[in-house]
């Protein structure tokens, strides 16, 4: 989870393999998304407006004069390449911008209507000693070109922080922000709450999903998915767990608004020989499978089951479930190659993931230490 600020020097780390590592992704090659500095990027593709279905849309944070903002960017072309159309400029950008979202509204949500776009991010982690951090809400009602603020959904009220907001509406119409929450420490360094809208506007109070004791464990970095079933799917991460660091965990929801117990940790993600993803999961539906979806997840670092950087896949590799989580996960080769991956924020960190070409093809849009943090996408093959 991100706490400096970005402006950090980070090392350089060259677009290559390294010598005599023959690499597992399908394609190696990989194109800038945006100019300059990039992080946390998201995709969606436009499936509920009136105007624009089919488009591919993305987000991140970066920087300019001002401080950090959000520059939204489309694809007409299944993700071969990307155009700016608009951009988000918080006032509070200046003082740090962090692990944005961005959701399509499925159905209308107050005077919302379907298609609307949300941007969620936190806002002030650089603000100084007296720092409170908020997750401020925007929305576009024109497919990404222009934008409004809504509300400020969460704020701390304390020096910890709020982080990683994740949207998602219930099977009732009622619209969630989950997100991390450091602000209950000491008593838990950090839990996913969640608050619920009927506007976009007016938030209630925050209700726990998951808290674990002892106080050093920390479930983060929330990902909300909607089933073909009807059922909601939640994956996060949860790090000092045991002698786990930082693993894939899920749970599913029969209604998007109900989690269960919120000391239940969920289901680990592994592979059969016990491979997984090392923080910054996140996780998308591909068409395919017995069931007709897959799981495809993409997390920043891929270590074997004791724990340890498999170096020939790191950054190289996708996992897949068809069972709807259920049993285990495989491998199959990510779109582009990330190099230079390790515990720190940027390289491979909190990656996006989108079907293109009717699931036969995956994109994805990846971060890197390349003279500072940068942005990339590229698309391959879906095995």
């Amino acid at each position: 989870m991100r706490r400096a600020s970005p402006l950090i020097a980070f090392l350089t780390s060259l677009v290559v393999v390294a010598a005599g590592l023959a690499p597992a992704s399908a394609v190696v090659a990989k194109q800038p998304l945006i100019e300059g500095y990039g992080s946390y990027p998201r995709l969606v593709r436009v499936q509920y407006s009136a105007s624009g279905r089919g488009r591919i849309l993305a987000a991140l944070t970066s920087q300019d004069d001002g401080g950090e903002f959000t520059p939204v960017v489309e694809s007409t072309d299944e993700g071969a390449s990307f155009h700016r159309i608009g951009a988000i400029h918080d006032p509070d950008g200046v003082f740090g911008e962090c692990c944005g979202t961005l959701y399509e509204l499925p159905q209308r949500v107050g005077a919302l209507a379907p298609g609307t776009l949300l941007w969620a991010a936190s806002y002030g982690q650089d603000s100084g000693a007296r720092r409170r951090v908020g997750i401020k809400v925007w929305a576009s009602r024109d497919g990404g070109h222009t934008w409004a603020y809504l509300a400020e959904a969460a704020l701390s009220h304390n020096h910890d922080g709020v982080w990683e907001p994740e949207f998602t509406v219930d099977a009732g119409g009622t619209l969630w922000l989950h997100y991390a929450d450091e602000t209950q420490a000491p008593e838990y360094a950090q839990v996913l709450n969640r608050v619920a809208s009927t506007d976009g506007v007016t938030w209630g109070t925050k209700q726990l999903t998951l808290a674990i004791p002892p106080d050093r464990v920390r479930p983060g970095m929330p990902i909300i998915r909607r089933l073909p079933d009807g059922r909601y799917w939640l994956s996060y991460e949860i790090c000092n767990y045991g002698d786990r660091y930082c693993d894939p965990y899920f749970k599913i929801s029969p209604d998007g608004a109900n989690w269960g117990s919120p000391t239940d940790p969920g289901t680990r993600v592994t592979t059969a020989n016990g491979d997984y993803f090392q923080h910054a999961q996140t996780v998308t539906l591909f068409p395919g499978g017995p069931r007709g979806v897959r799981l495809v997840m993409v997390g920043q670092i891929y270590t074997d089951a004791g724990g340890t950087p498999v170096s020939a896949k790191n950054g190289q590799v996708l996992l897949v479930n068809d069972e709807l989580g259920a049993g285990d996960w495989y491998e199959v080769p990510a779109p582009i190659l990330i190099t230079g991956i390790r515990n720190e924020f940027c390289p491979n960190y909190s990656s996006t993931l989108l079907p293109v070409d009717d699931g036969k093809g995956v994109l994805e849009v990846a971060t890197e230490d390349d003279d500072g943090c940068k942005a990339y996408f590229g698309r391959g093959p879906m095995p």
